[in-house]
């Protein structure tokens, strides 16, 4: 039958049945992971006195000769590969004969699935790590060079308070930067070894372990063959991160594409990540940005997907788990394009100072009033009352909070003093807020100096 597992079976497998229960047109993505933990595990077998040193030589030559072909792209699938493991195992006794059959001995796919995943995952982890680390520099090279713009900043969208536009990038510099930091402690829980884990039981051939992780660059061994062979932890939380990472790309899609808006014009996206209309002919739409923001519903769904998989399941390996790798694989695909993508887009933004200079409104200056009336001994509260009466009396006038007189403000409390119209400046306003986390220039330049270090 050419199958790993067909001994006891005497029927051929229905053929809607072993296309319904192959993996091998996705899995075989894995095939370098799979091929160095197979060699790792032919010295491990070597040192446990299962494989003479000639025979785990050979098999190690052969695997190396079954990775160039992969690499080479002229790796032939049979009909029979299930799996990846079924094609790797299938070569390699194409290449060196019967003493490929040794390979497996106390050794289960179950086990060896969940070691490829997880290699495959730890590749993939320092990859992304570096292309967050790019947005982030990114971020911080455009924060540094518009320092000082003065921008309006939104609560519910609507019009708030004053503060800088370098102060605005700055907050996606730090959402990435937790995303950094989680991404190493996923890192951290995926390096911890399942082979030695077999299909449940454990290895009954003494095989090293500990010499095994070291060999394989993992930083421990699992603790629970029926938990090893089991846990996708690891996955769930990639994907979790995944989705966290592209919610967080999304929410700076939509404030570029919302600022973009000739309406408002803040920001310009570079031609390189926009489209046009097959009608009109004046469109440049922010595609690329529509498209980050459309990621974040994929990778939800990933997530959802395998906890939805997990939750059900019973103890050890089961054949559910072989729906972890296509929503991981999605997951990985999409950040390695999203990131690099909202990398550029950052890199190329022009920023129109100019218009954003102009969508200044003093209503936005109504906090430095009532912070104005502190001053003066007033309780916040009674000065939050106060300067809301003059709004609205700016409002029903016609006029703004700089042109409302002085006797107006009187007629409310002849507390406000002829020195109110000092406080409505927006720059004072932005330049007053110099706590470590405020929008105040100084502020702002910490930060910076702070991503700086991180990123190294």
């Amino acid at each position: 039958m050419g199958k790993l597992w067909g001994g006891r079976f005497r029927a051929q497998t229905d053929a809607l049945m072993e296309q319904f229960n192959a993996s091998i047109g996705f899995d075989q993505r894995l095939y370098e992971a799979d091929i160095r933990g197979s060699q790792a595990y032919a010295r491990s077998l070597a040192g446990a006195g299962v494989l003479t040193a000639r025979e785990a030589e050979q098999i190690v030559a052969g695997l190396e000769q079954v990775l160039g072909e992969f690499q080479s792209g002229t790796f032939a699938f049979a009909p029979g590969d299930e799996d990846i493991h079924t094609a790797v195992e299938r070569r390699l006794g194409e290449l060196i004969g019967p003493t490929a059959g040794k390979l497996h001995t106390g050794r289960s796919r179950n086990d060896q699935v969940a070691t490829d995943t997880r290699l495959y995952l730890l590749g993939w982890i320092a990859t992304l790590q570096d292309a967050l680390a790019a947005t982030q520099r990114a971020i911080v090279i455009q924060a540094q060079a518009h320092l000082d713009v003065l921008m309006p900043g939104y609560t519910h969208l609507q019009p708030a308070q004053p503060i800088l536009f370098s102060h605005w990038l700055m907050s996606y510099f730090w959402m990435l930067q937790r995303d950094r930091e989680r991404l190493e402690q996923v890192a951290q829980r995926t390096a911890v070894l399942p082979l030695g884990a077999s299909a449940l039981a454990g290895n009954g051939f003494a095989v090293d372990c500990d010499a095994l992780a070291q060999s394989l660059g993992f930083a421990e061994v699992a603790q629970n063959s029926v938990d090893a062979v089991s846990d996708r932890d690891f996955v769930a939380e990639f994907l979790f991160w995944a989705a966290l990472v592209q919610v967080h790309l999304s929410r700076l899609a939509e404030d570029v594409i919302v600022w973009s808006n000739p309406a408002l014009g803040f920001v310009e996206v570079d031609e390189r990540y926009a489209t046009g209309s097959s009608i009109m002919p004046q469109k440049r739409n922010p595609d690329a940005l529509e498209l980050l923001r459309a990621k974040s519903g994929r990778l939800n769904g990933h997530l959802v997907s395998i906890l939805t998989m997990l939750k059900g399941l019973p103890s050890a390996y089961d054949k559910d788990l072989q729906e972890d790798k296509e929503p991981l694989f999605d997951a990985v695909d999409t950040l390695a394009m999203a990131l690099p993508i909202a990398t550029g887009v950052i890199a190329t933004l022009k920023v129109n100072a100019a218009n954003m200079a102009a969508a200044l409104d003093e209503g936005m200056l109504a906090t430095e009033l009532a912070d104005y009336l502190v001053s003066k001994g007033i309780p916040f509260r009674d000065s939050h009352r106060l300067v809301g009466q003059a709004v609205r009396q700016a409002e029903e006038d016609g006029c703004t909070l700089s042109t409302l007189p002085l006797e107006a403000y009187q007629a409310i409390d002849i507390r406000f003093g002829s020195d109110l119209y000092d406080a409505l400046d927006f720059r004072r306003a932005v330049e007053r807020r110099r706590v470590p986390c405020g929008t105040a220039t100084r502020a702002v330049q910490e930060q910076i100096e702070r991503a700086r270090t991180l990123l190294g």
